[in-house]
């Protein structure tokens, strides 16, 4: 396969020395950004994940700076998620929605002060979106990526690793909440969050200048713990039912097709309520679910997503699906129809490298 040629529409991170040192074997564009793929392979970043520590360049998930007296007035209005009793040093999972209750993105919410929100995005073009309703409605914000990029540090060791940079007080950040940390003459905003199911923080780095500095130090304070150099996993999220917006669910799907009804609970009128509310009064048509697929650990690269079959019948669509070396089984997330969703229904997946069937689980794995 060709590869990619850097440029100011696609460029790297303020990590990306540290990401070519360590051995990165592929990447993905994501947010008009290099994010690496994987760096021994998917099995062995996997296993090391789970028993150690990583540190992740993820300055992909570009920031969406809002600020300004009307501030709070334009996130209520994005978001489906009730915004009036955000602390100011937690973190919010955040849908962002249309007027068709379509999602356009689902970020993670800082609060930085009381007229002031960063969105730490997933892949797409929130900014606009969010600059088009201030404009549009007249409200008194500045909308603009400042220069954060965030670096995560995951894994059942992560919190030693941290305690060794930032000090003791890491140990007291609760799960999606957040502190400044003092990391040489900087104050950096240090998060117990990340995109994996085993623990961790991401550190928001002010200043593309200091980020190789916190990279390089990170790594000189793990040698004896292991540390190395890592990125989201395909297997550990996936067994985790951590959804992967544009892959997962799309613009077509709204969060409640995405089982993210819990974050759609705001009392004020945001846009695309009236389709949500109704989904939560009737329900979904489709819904994202868990599913395993049987068979040997062969199947071919998910790229563009497989048909579910109930017999002939057309019924949903697996976007994500590997196999799993600690639950041994392949591990699949799919949209799947109104009345086939129940778990223990057998169904059928076209890989295109033939049929399998599939089994719709109760829950995620981890």
């Amino acid at each position: 396969m060709a590869g990619i040629v850097p440029s100011r529409r696609v460029r790297g991170t303020p990590f990306s020395a540290g990401v070519e040192a360590a051995g990165a074997q592929a990447y993905t564009v994501y947010n008009r950004m290099l994010l690496p793929s994987y760096f021994e392979s998917y099995t062995a970043d996997y296993r090391h994940l789970k028993d150690h520590v990583q540190v992740w360049d993820v300055a992909v998930e570009r920031q969406v700076s809002i600020k300004g007296p009307d501030a709070l007035k334009l996130m209520k209005r994005m978001s489906p998620r009730d915004m009036n009793r955000m602390a100011q040093d937690q973190c919010y999972y955040v849908p962002i929605c249309d007027h068709k209750g379509g999602m356009l993105n689902d970020p993670v919410a800082l609060k930085i002060a009381e007229d002031h929100y960063w969105l730490s995005i997933a892949d797409g073009d929130l900014l606009q979106w969010a600059l088009g309703l201030a404009i549009g409605q007249n409200m008194d914000v500045e909308v603009f990526e400042p220069d954060v990029s965030p670096l995560a540090v995951q894994g059942p060791k992560a919190e030693d690793l941290m305690v060794r940079v930032f000090g003791e007080d890491v140990r007291n950040i609760r799960f999606f909440r957040y502190k400044r940390m003092l990391f040489m003459e900087n104050e950096f905003i240090v998060a117990r969050s990340g995109w994996s199911k085993q623990g961790g923080f991401e550190i928001y780095v002010e200043g593309e200048y200091n980020g190789m500095p916190l990279w390089q130090a990170l790594f000189a304070a793990g040698t004896d713990l292991n540390v190395r150099a890592g990125c989201p996993n395909l297997i550990e999220r996936i067994e985790g039912g951590l959804l992967s917006y544009g892959s997962d669910m799309r613009r077509e799907n709204t969060p409640i097709e995405a089982g993210l009804a819990k974050f759609c609970n705001s009392p004020d009128d945001y846009i695309g309520r009236s389709v949500i509310e109704a989904q939560k009064a009737h329900g979904p048509n489709r819904i994202i679910c868990p599913i395993a697929i049987e068979g040997a650990e062969d199947l071919p690269h998910n790229a563009l997503g497989w048909n579910v079959y109930n017999k002939e019948t057309w019924v949903g669509l697996i976007s994500s699906a590997t196999w799993s070396p600690d639950f041994n089984i392949n591990v699949a997330i799919g949209m799947i129809e109104r009345g086939h969703w129940d778990a223990g229904t057998v169904l059928q997946v076209d890989t295109g490298a033939g049929m399998r069937q599939a089994m719709i689980k109760e829950k995620f794995w981890i």
